[in-house]
């Protein structure tokens, strides 16, 4: 049951109290409060959600041609099966989560066009105070005793567009695809579309056959992968009328089994990897393709994400004379296109910047703790999770080279595992501490750039918490060893400061 405390000073209306508030009602925070839901039926919580509607990612972006860059068996739910192909579009996607609300009544508990502004930890009171800008019903507030951030780590309001010379003069339209306008009209239109990674791998083919041309104008070349946009075993499953739940789950174990064996070589044995990557570019674009400089990057595989291209879509595109690479640097846009560093100019009557994301730490929200405001960079995290210093609160953040949602659901046992803790000890707040053990811990970035260094997190870094030089104080970015060692992980080490 929620709680209606007295009114407060602030708003002048009552606030709303729960056991747990979730942020957000896209695939984390849906899966989290199915999971709170199972594993501790008798706690109260809401779900704040900033937009009108659930879905987060899938229903911030609505350009052309949106899909999944994971398969869904292992970014689909795993209490839920996929039934579908292994990359899906946006409304499959959509059309998915909003099943797992209807189907348990998760509806009741979301509250939509909250826009969170502020969230303050009191230790007197041990709860959690959070202001939200309601819209029309003005500011409102809820009190929690855990915080569970399940936002995501983009800022949905914008994406992120360098800085260039001579935009101002351009006389078309410059879009990024995180702000797509839906009345946009691309046909018969010359298009250059900034970037190389998944979005641009995703929108390019599903705009090419009306426009007149698109160029992907790319500063340094993205690995691909091909393949059919299809799963063998799931097929033979499904023709042998195997249930979905067993189907689900053992296709999940063999997509997982697969990308560690990759990722593993991509470790060992980069030039193998990339020389495979190439020999699926090489069945589409020919032996005569410049691969080397259009799809050599200066990293090695999967230093950064690699995005697939079901049935080779984009290659197609390619191949077939509908679109171009072009591997340069921007000097400046001029009124009709944009001149490159070569001395060429590419004509444009729309450039798409598909130029990656900003970094949004905990949403973009003011935290306090007793008073004091959160420099969450000066925070280690604790299991990836929850951080030094910040009582009762846990962020989902997912893998890079797995599933998003893998990592959202190891996650949700966690928090259910520690609030059924919390109970059987008869507490009310857990707090990460480093313990004296760890006083000359070596402190590391919150994701090594050795591992992994996409263009936002280097943008970002110096925002995000460190992770230490041992468990439980890190943050290993690695699904098989996290999918043996989060639960197993001691929650009374002295790690956890319980009260």
């Amino acid at each position: 049951m929620t709680d209606t405390e007295t009114n407060s000073p602030a708003t002048d209306q009552p606030v709303q109290h729960f056991d747990v508030l979730i942020v957000g009602a896209g695939i984390s925070g849906i899966g989290g409060a199915y999971h709170l839901q199972q594993q501790c039926p008798g706690k109260s919580f809401a779900i704040l959600e900033a937009k009108a509607d659930f879905g987060g990612t899938w229903r911030t972006h609505t350009y052309p041609g949106i899909r999944s860059d994971s398969d869904l068996f292992t970014f689909g739910y795993r209490f839920k099966p996929w039934t579908g192909p292994p990359i899906a579009t946006g409304e499959q996607i959509l059309t998915y989560v909003g099943e797992v609300i209807e189907d348990n009544d998760l509806g009741q508990h979301i509250r939509y066009g909250h826009h969170i502004l502020s969230a303050t930890w009191s230790s007197q009171s041990k709860r959690w105070t959070i202001v939200a800008d309601a819209g029309d019903s003005g500011e409102v507030q809820f009190s929690a005793n855990f915080l569970w951030m399940c936002q995501g780590y983009y800022r949905h309001s914008e994406g992120y567009t360098p800085r260039w010379e001579g935009t101002e003069t351009f006389k078309g339209k410059i879009i990024h695809p995180q702000n797509w306008p839906d009345d946009l009209d691309y046909s018969g239109k010359e298009i250059v579309v900034i970037g190389s990674g998944a979005t641009a791998a995703t929108l390019i083919p599903a705009i090419a056959a009306e426009s007149a041309h698109v160029t992907m104008l790319q500063r340094s070349p993205t690995y691909f992968a091909t393949g059919r946009n299809a799963n063998e075993v799931a097929d033979m499953l499904r023709e042998l009328d195997i249930p979905d739940e067993w189907t689900h789950e053992i296709v999940r174990r063999k997509v997982l089994h697969d990308q560690q064996i990759i990722v593993e070589m991509s470790r060992d044995y980069p030039d193998l990897v990339k020389e495979e990557l190439f020999n699926g570019l090489r069945e589409y674009l020919g032996d005569d393709y410049d691969i080397d400089t259009h799809f050599s990057p200066s990293y090695r595989p999967w230093q950064q994400r690699i995005a697939f291209i079901p049935d080779g879509d984009l290659l197609k595109s390619i191949a077939d004379g509908q679109a171009t690479v072009v591997t340069d640097h921007i000097e400046k846009f001029t009124t009709d296109g944009i001149l490159l560093k070569s001395g060429r100019t590419l004509r444009a009557d729309i450039v798409v910047t598909a130029t990656g994301f900003n970094l949004s730490v905990l949403g973009d929200i003011a935290f306090t703790i007793d008073g004091v405001p959160l420099d969450f960079s000066e925070t280690v995290t604790y299991q990836g999770t929850m951080f030094t210093g910040v009582p009762n609160m846990a962020w989902v953040f997912g893998y890079f080279r797995a599933s998003w949602t893998l990592r959202a659901d190891l996650i949700a046992d966690f928090v259910c595992r520690l609030l059924q803790l919390m109970d059987t000890k008869g507490t009310s707040m857990v707090t990460p501490m480093l313990r004296a053990e760890d006083d000359e811990m070596k402190l590391l970035p919150w994701v090594e750039p050795e591992n992994f260094n996409p263009g936002y997190l280097k943008r970002g870094m110096h925002l995000m918490p460190r992770q230490g030089d041992r468990a439980p104080w890190q943050h290993s970015q690695d699904y098989s060893k996290e999918k043996v060692e989060l639960p197993a992980a001691n929650l009374e080490d002295g790690a956890l400061v319980f009260k």
